[in-house]
């Protein structure tokens, strides 16, 4: 029986290659950020260009430069990032209204007295429920007399790959899940991120591709990014420069990539908010530039 395990486990790892494991957090060190074949766990240095790559790149802009959208200490008085909570079974769960409730989850959302909610227009709460290994996510969240209301809500199981139903939001405007394409300083310390990171764009395409399972444009101009796109930072950049916490960021841009998940400014990449990041650091990601990126086809990584 161990030896038939064993290889369960050599098969299982050679049909997923490129697939990594993404860090735990260590406050929910049994949950998985999701499976090694997740697409946000793939990655993607070795598939082919899309060969509509110039076009796309060029309608998010060529001499734009990226922009790490996480950092340390406060901007116009709130946190750089999209923070998170971790909570437990015992975290008391609590009815939200819903604007688009119909594309939501309605189940109670287990928010914390004192959550951390993202500064800034989009509001966002993330929430890892360490004990089931579920994901909660919320956008737009506010509360007023008393009741939280947000525009969407999305729950996730953390040890499967299923996504949204085909058009449904999410609390980001792909229907992705957002926790899983932050840049955290927990990954940082350990020397790798080993995931795709989230990013958005100023004009996309009323169009989803895999995994994103919603738009947000009513434009259906070709040359615009659909969501979902997946974006990479092309072999021959050379990175060596680069301080040690802009080069892990862009060693990953170059490995797993980059989906886009919201419409936002040219090349803004998420992560969430800690003291120990530099922005100093931080701030030399925007001498990459648009024209370093290449757009990927990753019809591969959906599953057949």
């Amino acid at each position: 029986m161990r030896a038939a395990r064993i290889f369960a486990v050599m098969l299982s790892v050679a049909v997923l290659p490129g697939a990594a494991a993404a860090l735990r957090l260590p406050s929910a060190p049994r949950c998985p950020v999701f499976p090694r074949s997740s697409p946000w766990n793939r990655r993607v240095d070795r598939l082919p260009v899309a060969a509509n790559s110039a076009t796309l790149v060029q309608s998010i802009g060529l001499a734009a430069g990226l922009h790490a959208d996480f950092g340390s200490g406060t901007w116009n008085g709130g946190p750089i990032g999209i923070p998170f909570d971790v909570v437990t079974r015992a975290t008391r769960r609590t009815k939200v209204s819903f604007e688009y409730a119909d594309e939501s989850d309605r189940v109670g959302y287990p928010i914390p007295k004192r959550v951390h909610i993202e500064y800034g227009s989009d509001h966002h709460a993330l929430l890892v429920e360490r004990d089931a290994c579920r994901l909660y996510e919320l956008g737009g969240l506010t509360r007023a007399s008393g009741r939280w209301r947000a525009w969407a809500g999305a729950v996730w199981n953390l040890r499967s790959n299923r996504l949204r139903p085909a058009g449904w939001t999410s609390a980001d405007a792909a229907g992705l899940p957002i926790f899983p394409g932050l840049a955290r300083w927990d990954e940082v310390r350990r020397g790798v991120i080993d995931h795709a990171l989230r990013f958005t764009a100023p004009r996309t395409r009323r169009a989803y591709i895999y995994p994103a399972r919603h738009y947000a444009s009513s434009s259906t101009d070709p040359s615009l990014p659909p969501m979902g796109l997946r974006m990479r930072l092309k072999a021959s950049f050379d990175v060596r420069p680069f301080p040690r916490q802009a080069r892990i960021v862009l060693v990953a841009l170059k490995h797993y990539g980059m989906l886009l998940a919201d419409n936002g400014a040219s090349w803004y990449v998420s992560g969430a908010p800690n003291p120990r990041w530099s922005n100093d650091q931080l701030h030399t990601l925007g001498r990459v530039k648009g024209s370093d990126f290449e757009v990927v086809d990753a019809s591969s990584l959906r599953p057949r």
